[in-house]
């Protein structure tokens, strides 16, 4: 039987777990420390997903990293340049080496005595039972299931003769040309899949419940590509995040203030780009914008394929299947050789590990989260979460900077043990993501940690807030409690 032993864990080697472990090997080298990747390869979502056009649903300036920035002028990046660039930032910050694959934690316990988490593993390979320990924990899993998306249960699905398929399991020998498909769903992967299809494709039809909000983004940044020739890199990109971080909130936060005034830029955009023969009703969402995340095309790729007959959209509730394929509330049949269930994810946190703390259970959806990174009454554990407003690695970062902080700052005072505790009872029943309207969000309520009712319980979803919380409070204060010497001699040198 394996045991392992390590000064830091990180659960998950996706996008946030090689930013988080490339930021500690930065700021604190003296820590050993480990990555335990369920999967057999790096990039999380970008290593799972494989679907036709595959991409980001955000700038790459904001959801590249600070330490090695995106220097392409491509705005939104396809899923085999992101999975490269987290590839090569592995490599580079020397974290490539320090991954365990095919390690599936089942589950993780706190040793109050031992001061350490003790983690029991099993090798997906080969089935072996493996031991890690650590004195701290970081999850870097993301928040939905990775086995399996959502999928609602459709009436007479197995009358369908045609080819149905997840996105989330997505057939790499799928053969579309001069097929008739339909994709069900009217979020980021259906409006990434309708236009990356069409092309092969006799005819794709989105089908639709409700309609969503779609802004088109340029799919080349032509400012920075010239300014490329004449200044350096490093100057162009950091001139392009603060171009985009400024647009993106500040597109959030006039949809907040000014909801109908937005609403009516948007749904001018989506008519000029698709052109007049379009019916607006397929575009034009019963809520206001960013009650639920607006959905991003890049250089209004799904409306030129309507426009041009390739794609469409159908704006209606499924009755049933049958053999050809989709029978509508309305009457209308869709005719279909492939039927693409585009219908969301599943949240799970924590890849589905079971967290105790001295043998008592710990279930996230009954704690609040402080400074959204360390949970309550859960010691030397952090939670490294992205936000629901914003491109997931500017908050990622934050966390991951905050986290060198706190270890840095244990060091200095001979600290081992950091907890945060709620002496003012300020629990809510609102989630972290609680603003949400989201399908897939209202799904995983139920499972997501809780917001308190003030600081430093209560998520702000402003990434000016966040940093001056993260990087400028101090570390101290009166719900962070900290305990000292170690059980025994510590290992890693102090950075």
């Amino acid at each position: 039987m394996i045991n392992e032993q390590f000064d830091i864990l990180i659960i998950g080697a996706g996008l946030a777990g090689i930013g988080t472990a490339a930021r500690i090997a930065q700021q604190c080298p003296g820590w050993s420390m480990a990555l335990l990747e369920m999967r057999a390869s790096l990039g999380g979502t970008w290593d799972l997903f494989r679907y036709p056009g595959v991409r980001s649903d955000t700038d790459m300036y904001c959801y590249g990293y600070t330490l090695r920035p995106w220097q392409s002028p491509q705005v939104l990046g396809d899923g085999a340049t992101i999975r490269q660039y987290i590839a090569d930032t592995a490599r580079e910050f020397h974290v490539d080496d320090k991954i365990h694959y095919g390690m599936k934690i089942v589950r993780a316990d706190w040793s109050g005595v031992e001061q350490r988490w003790n983690l029991h593993v099993i090798h997906t390979g080969s089935g072996e039972t493996r031991h890690y320990s650590c004195r701290f924990l970081i999850g870097c899993t993301g928040y939905y299931n990775q086995d399996a998306g959502f999928l609602p249960e459709f009436p007479g699905q197995e009358q369908f003769r045609g080819c149905f398929v997840h996105p989330q399991q997505w057939p790499q020998d799928l053969d579309y040309a001069g097929k008739r498909v339909v994709v069900i769903g009217s979020g980021a992967t259906a409006i990434t899949l309708v236009p990356a299809m069409a092309d092969k494709t006799a005819h794709v039809t989105m089908l639709q419940r409700s309609p969503t909000y779609i802004v088109s983004l340029t799919g080349r940044d032509g400012l920075s590509a010239v300014l490329s020739k004449f200044l350096p890199k490093s100057l162009v990109y950091r001139f392009a995040r603060r171009r985009y971080i400024w647009l993106q909130r500040g597109f959030y936060l006039a949809c907040r203030r000014w909801p109908e005034k937005l609403r009516k830029i948007v749904l001018w955009q989506v008519r000029k780009q698709a052109g007049t023969q379009i019916d607006m009703k397929h575009f034009t969402p019963s809520y206001m914008p960013w009650d639920q995340r607006v959905c991003v095309v890049p250089d209004a790729d799904l409306f030129q394929q309507i426009k041009a007959g390739k794609a469409s959209v159908v704006t209606d509730t499924i009755a049933s299947f049958n053999a050809a394929g989709i029978r509508l509330q309305s009457g209308q049949q869709l005719d279909a050789h492939i039927i693409i269930a585009a219908t969301g994810l599943k949240l799970q946190m924590l890849g589905g590990i079971q967290l105790s703390v001295d043998g008592v259970p710990k279930q996230l959806n009954q704690l609040m989260t402080y400074k959204s990174v360390l949970l309550q009454d859960v010691p030397n554990f952090a939670w490294v979460f992205g936000g629901g407003n914003a491109p997931w690695t500017l908050r990622v970062e934050l966390v991951a900077q905050y986290i060198c902080r706190l270890l840095k700052h244990m060091d200095a005072a001979g600290n081992t043990v950091a907890v945060a505790h709620d002496d003012e009872q300020c629990e809510t029943t609102t989630s972290i993501l609680g603003e949400l309207q989201s399908g897939y969000v209202q799904r995983g309520n139920p499972l997501l940690p809780r917001q308190g009712s003030k600081y430093p319980w209560q998520l702000a979803h402003h990434l000016g807030k966040d940093t001056a919380m993260l990087l400028k409070h101090p570390i101290e204060d009166r719900w962070l409690h900290f305990s000292g010497a170690p059980v025994a001699e510590v290992k890693h040198v102090p950075a």
